[in-house]
């Protein structure tokens, strides 16, 4: 039986949450989340990669909805389809369970920095033509993530 992703955030927040405080106290907040950011960037856009290698999908609907049921797992996200299509999946999260677990922590700020920067990195990771615009996000503040994956062909070339 494999661990959600919800389930490994949990865990994984063990360990980063007291190191990126660490490294706050002692780089600075701005250079200490850039470092993060450019570190967790890397290694998402990896999981990108191998992610959209290994679904072999070419419907950017089909591939990005396989992969938000897997961060959905165990109640981990409740959201609405806006588009489906060969070119873009758009859809609303309505409810997070990421967000819940940082704000009972009370470290919404590094729920963000630890989460949510990570989906441009993924999505970077599917290629040069899959475009991501988000305009807020739950763990923000805002009542509901706006995600909207597009093909953009000009992206490509």
């Amino acid at each position: 039986m494999s661990v959600s992703v919800i389930e490994q955030a949990k865990i994984q927040a063990e360990v980063l949450i007291p190191l990126v405080k660490a490294l706050q106290a002692e780089l600075g907040e701005a250079r200490a989340n850039a470092l993060v950011r450019k570190a967790l960037g890397d290694l998402y856009r990896r999981y990108g990669e191998e992610f959209w290698q290994a679904k072999n999908e070419t419907n950017l609907g089909k591939a990005v909805a396989s992969a938000f049921s897997t961060y959905a797992r165990d109640d981990a996200l409740a959201y609405d389809v806006i588009e489906q299509s060969e070119d873009a999946f758009a859809f609303d999260v309505k409810r997070c369970a990421y967000a819940e677990f940082y704000k009972a922590l009370g470290e919404s700020e590094l729920g963000f920095l630890l989460v949510c920067t990570a989906d441009f990195a993924t999505a970077d990771g599917f290629g040069p033509d899959i475009k991501l615009a988000r305009t807020q996000t739950i763990m923000q503040g805002a009542d509901h993530c706006d995600f909207r994956y597009r093909r953009d062909p000009a992206g490509s070339t």
